[in-house]
């Protein structure tokens, strides 16, 4: 039997402050060690709007016709556990400079592309199984408006547009506890091998789960 062929990406650290990004070194190693079953390979992005697209593009093309499943991660700092992205919206509106110095607002991620995509992961599946491994986790309603939603959006826009038979979406990781212990007050955080070990199971479950858990999982704001 043949292992799935997965695609992880992370980013690189942003804002200027930061050394690392959680979203990277989870990924890296889920690539260096991956769950039964998968064949994992990680892609490091750039916090950058516009080239972030283009490097998961080439990533995409590079993981050649085998590739069945994408799952793009980002940090998001102020979180206290794995939340995995319901939908993405064609918008760009950067609170902050990405990494280049740009600030879109108000601008589409896709020109004429629909208003939003949903996540073709199990979304609900995928939390079940985090949580079932030890680790917290929930389905979050927005992956806000900056890189993280750009690349979840141009992601699922590739998918359906071009690569329809591949699954993808996106899951946030919170600080690490590095990040978290340099602020005051200091904000929730988790270790990265613990994310690692909440990823490894919600990507098993993404990759052998053709129908998704029928359960609470929505917000009332």
């Amino acid at each position: 039997m043949s292992s799935v062929k997965v695609l992880v990406t992370g980013f690189e650290p942003f804002d200027g402050e930061e050394k690392v990004n959680p979203s990277w070194q989870a990924a890296e190693l889920l690539a260096a060690q991956p769950p039964a079953g998968l064949d994992v390979h990680a892609v490091r992005l750039s916090c950058v709007f516009g080239t972030a697209l283009d490097e998961l593009r080439a990533a995409v093309a590079a993981a050649g016709p085998r590739l069945e499943l994408v799952v793009c991660l980002g940090q998001a700092g102020g979180r206290p556990d794995l939340t995995v992205e319901r939908v993405a919206i064609n918008v760009d509106d950067a609170r902050i400079p990405d990494n280049a110095g740009r600030q879109p607002v108000d601008e589409p991620v896709v020109h004429g592309g629909p208003a939003a995509y949903f996540s073709t992961l199990p979304i609900k599946a995928c939390v079940a199984a985090a949580r079932d491994a030890g680790v917290p986790a929930s389905v979050s309603q927005t992956a806000g408006t900056f890189v993280c939603n750009h690349v979840f959006y141009g992601l699922a826009h590739l998918l359906a547009t071009e690569r329809p038979g591949v699954r993808g979406g996106f899951v946030h990781v919170p600080y690490a506890p590095q990040q978290a212990a340099g602020r005051h007050p200091a904000p929730p955080s988790l270790a990265v091998s613990d994310a690692v070990r909440g990823l490894a199971a919600l990507l098993t479950a993404a990759a052998h789960t053709t129908t998704d858990l029928r359960e609470v999982g929505g917000a009332t704001h």
